[in-house]
Formats: structure tokens, sequence, C-alpha cells
């Protein structure tokens, strides 16, 4: 009896993510630009997308203030995403305070945040468990 031998990890992408590089300071003058670039990432000349099976990871790590101009290029850039064949924004390296305010307008649970690689889709490697909330002491 012969047992074939798997090839490639299990949970792991076949093809490689397509990614933008967010640095820098995030204004919303530069939020179109930055949906630009992903759809020129995402499209072929010709108006096709590009690896339709292809994750969509945006690296968050150079950026210099977490607020809610770069909230808002997370959420536009989902959406280009989603557009593209309902593909999931990805984001690696999000600073803490990012995180925050994407939990606490709600878009947390509509992009993947993740820390390092960005491979942090269903529990794979470099997620961190997004903290619970819980009520504190009443203010006094």
């Amino acid at each position: 009896m012969s047992f074939g031998r798997r090839t490639g990890l299990p949970d792991v992408e076949a093809m490689t993510p397509i990614v933008l590089v967010v640095t820098g300071r995030v204004t919303r003058d530069v939020v179109p630009g930055l949906c630009a670039e992903l759809e020129t990432l995402l499209y072929g000349p010709d108006g096709t997308a590009r690896d339709p099976g292809a994750g969509v990871d945006c690296d968050v790590g150079g950026v210099v203030r977490a607020d809610l101009a770069l909230v808002e290029a997370v959420a536009r850039l989902g959406l280009v995403a989603r557009r593209a064949g309902g593909r999931r924004l990805r984001l690696r390296n999000v600073p803490p305070e990012l995180r925050s305010l994407l939990d606490l307008v709600g878009l947390a649970d509509v992009v993947d945040l993740g820390y390092g690689t960005g491979e942090d889709v269903e529990g794979g490697a470099g997620t961190a468990p997004v903290p619970e909330r819980r009520p504190g002491p009443a203010p006094g």
C-alpha cells in the first residue's frame, strides 16, 4: 500500500495575497487615492479581476497616527475588496489604537484584524484574540 505525500501547508492560501501597504499620515484627502491603488492591484487593464482566489492584505504598520481618517480608509478599502469578487480585507500589523477604534465604530467584524504577517483568517497564525469588553464599575 502506498500513501501519497501531501504537498503544501494546511490552512495556508495557495495563492499569494494582494498586498497594499499604507504608510505615513492618512488624511481624508488620500483615501480616494488609496482606493484607486487597491483597484489597480485588483483589476487588470481590461477590467477583469486579477487572481480571483487571492486574499487582500493591507499592511497598516507604517501608519503614523490611528484616527478616524484611517478608519474611513479601512472601511472604504474593505468595500473595494468586497466589490472585487467578495474578497475580505485583512489588516496586517494593526496598532492597538486602530484596533480599538475599529471595534468602537463596529468595523472590527467587517475586516480581519491581525498582527505580524496577516495570516489571521479563522484563527490561523498571527492572530491575537480581541479582548472581550466587560462593564466596569459605574462612575461615581
